[in-house]
């Protein structure tokens, strides 16, 4: 009989430091695996949740509907989409706690600047918001409109012109050079 209470003893003692080991292992483990999950990966099971995203320039809120590796789009209500910048953005609220694993190799190359050559490509008229602009002064330039004519490897070529105008020769004012630091969010015209 002494033997047994014993054995109990020493076996429930065995289990609570075996469980005190696993808890201990489980913690550090979960903090290394968190630290490689990328802002992509917890935007992405967010698609189609009503996201408020503070930026560089003006706060976006909308459905999430897309996620590039540099890039979000966003519905917002009784508007077109906008593509914004993940590197304009402070701050996201509205995502839940899920994780997608990471984009797959082709998803990684739909980057910001191929969107914004496709853009050009299509001659679509668009408004860009900037970083550091004040959307609330009237004289200050919070958002730019025209049409992208090339993509550097750094910045943005626009021809300016009225948005609900195509771009011709007689209708652009003049060109724009945008550094992609500086972009916030691209929307498309709705006359484009």
């Amino acid at each position: 009989m002494r033997w047994e209470q014993l054995f109990a003893d020493l076996e429930s003692q065995f289990e609570r430091l075996a469980d005190a080991d696993v808890d201990a292992e489980i913690a550090p483990r979960a903090r290394a695996a968190f630290a490689d999950v990328e802002l992509t990966a917890r935007l992405v099971p967010a698609i189609g949740t009503p996201l408020r995203v503070r930026t560089l320039g003006p706060v976006l809120t909308g459905v999430l509907d897309a996620v590039g590796p540099d890039w979000l789009t966003l519905t917002e209500s009784g508007r077109r989409d906008r593509l914004v910048a993940l590197g304009a953005i402070t701050s996201i609220a509205g995502v839940g706690r899920s994780t997608a694993p990471p984009m797959g190799v082709v998803a990684r190359r739909w980057t910001l600047r191929m969107v914004l050559r496709g853009l050009a490509r299509d001659r679509s008229p668009v408004a860009l918001a900037l970083a550091g602009a004040d959307p609330a002064r009237v004289d200050d330039a919070a958002q730019v409109g025209g049409t992208i004519d090339r993509v550097g490897a750094d910045f943005l070529e626009l021809a300016t012109h009225p948005e609900w105008e195509p771009r011709r020769a007689g209708s652009v004012r003049g060109t724009v050079l945008v550094p992609l630091a500086a972009l916030v969010a691209v929307q498309i015209s709705p006359w484009g």
